[in-house]
């Protein structure tokens, strides 16, 4: 069985896709796609030429992606029973979609880059009443993973019940669900005395971020 054992549709997360900023317009991106299971986010950010690394214990389900790319690294592992496959590797976007295990939570958001990007989704305390996963081991608890992921920048998050979506081509129907999901960015900024040090302070030796020209800064695009 998978870690994400639990069904996903064939095609990628509308979470996923919402913020492609992470991958797109940058140069020699690197992805961990966690549980990755039969790879539908992996194959959405290969075909965009992202180095990706995938992790799984369905020996299976990795068996579909050999082959898909030389950028592709497959791992077979299992990283709840066994150690963390990845050492002190980071990446520049990391994904995690319908999987949890709580005991890796600081080790997924330590795998994210200065620069780089968390992108997780999962379900969430009232699944249970809808289907599956039921078992509270598997749910996450009202704002459980805001709270992981202190120490990012959280650009969004939300919290809440998505209604069923409509068969489309090349999937069937995707159930309603109670989900948790966050999009969080470790930043890569000078601290206040080094701004200053390095005359990015306006002037005004402040080092705040209405004193930095513009550029010094991403933008991080809500729509």
């Amino acid at each position: 069985m998978s870690f994400s054992s639990f069904p996903s549709p064939p095609f990628p997360s509308d979470w996923v896709l919402r913020w492609a900023q992470a991958w797109r317009d940058r140069d020699g991106v690197t992805a961990l796609d966690l549980a990755c299971g039969s790879g539908r986010h992996l194959r959405l950010l290969t075909g965009e030429g992202v180095a990706v690394t995938g992790v799984d214990r369905d020996a299976a389900a990795l068996a579909t992606l050999a082959g898909l790319s030389d950028r592709v690294e497959l791992i077979e592992a299992d990283i709840e029973q066994g150690p963390w496959p990845l050492t002190d590797r980071v990446f520049d976007v990391v994904l995690v979609t319908n999987y949890l295990w709580r005991p890796l939570l600081p080790r997924v958001i330590e795998a994210v880059a200065p620069g780089g990007w968390l992108i997780y989704e999962t379900f969430t305390d009232g699944q249970q009443t809808v289907g599956r996963p039921a078992r509270p081991d598997f749910l996450l608890r009202p704002g459980e993973l805001l709270a992981a992921v202190d120490g990012l920048r959280v650009i969004a998050y939300e919290d809440g019940f998505i209604e069923a979506e409509p068969p489309v081509t090349g999937g069937g129907a995707v159930n309603g669900r109670y989900v948790q999901r966050v999009a969080a960015v470790r930043e890569n900024r000078p601290a206040a005395g080094a701004a200053t040090a390095a005359g990015l302070d306006g002037g005004g030796g402040r080092g705040g971020d209405s004193d930095v020209p513009p550029g010094v800064y991403p933008r991080y695009r809500l729509r």
